[in-house]
């Protein structure tokens, strides 16, 4: 919600004295000063005129988890444990995934309250990157690397893909550096070569990059730097 019509729907303030209140710089949101009638406020916002509070708030949480196989990325399941089973915090319903990964994809997966970010990381106009490492069934021929930077035409749903890197590490090997998460994107991209991918481990989104000191299944939360970069 706006925070000039947060502001009105309380009984207090016409649409007057809201103005007057931006201008003279009397709101604070999540502890910075608001003159702009359109920034943005949020449930978990902590809203405040001078030095009383109109909305307590949530804080806002981030962490960074290590996916492991054979987990499902939602926040409920009724057949399989979920990301989310991994998460042992408080009030975790208010959690929700930024970037999903399929069943037995492994790696980096960002969990958060805080939508604003969430749709920064995740929107397709930031083209944030997204790399993985990739195992194949069959060998990776020069012509992958060429093919996938053209950009590949997806049928089902009439698009084609934006280019992407690939860095060959081994016959079988590769880096793959997307700026989409298409359903299945990875594996329909090999599999336009009939090579089937055997392992996906994604290892960085954008500037946040997995900790290697997080083992599958385990999370930490992340830094004051590493929310910023986003």
């Amino acid at each position: 919600m706006r925070v000039d019509r947060f502001l009105s729907n309380l009984p207090r303030f016409n649409r007057k004295q809201v103005r007057l209140l931006l201008v003279e710089k009397r709101i604070r949101v999540d502890g910075k000063i608001v003159s702009d009638p359109h920034a943005e406020v949020r449930e978990f916002s902590r809203i405040e005129i001078d030095d009383e509070i109109l909305q307590v708030g949530k804080p806002l949480r981030h962490f960074m988890l290590h996916k492991p196989a054979g987990c499902v990325s939602a926040t409920r399941d009724p057949g399989h444990p979920t990301v989310l089973d991994l998460i042992h915090e408080p009030d975790k319903d208010d959690l929700h995934i930024a970037g999903r990964l399929d069943f037995n994809t492994t790696g980096l997966m960002l969990i958060t309250n805080d939508g604003s970010w969430s749709r920064r990381l995740t929107q397709p106009q930031t083209k944030l990157s997204k790399v993985y490492y990739v195992e194949t069934e069959q060998e990776i021929g020069p012509q992958y690397a060429a093919t996938f930077n053209q950009g590949m035409y997806f049928a089902f749903e009439d698009l084609t893909t934006q280019p992407a890197e690939l860095d060959v590490l081994g016959p079988n090997t590769a880096r793959l550096s997307i700026v989409e998460g298409r359903y299945h994107q990875v594996k329909r991209m090999f599999g336009h070569f009939d090579n089937k991918v055997l392992r996906l481990h994604r290892e960085s989104m954008g500037p946040l990059t997995l900790d290697p000191s997080l083992k599958p299944g385990e999370y930490r939360p992340l830094r004051a730097d590493e929310i910023e970069l986003i």
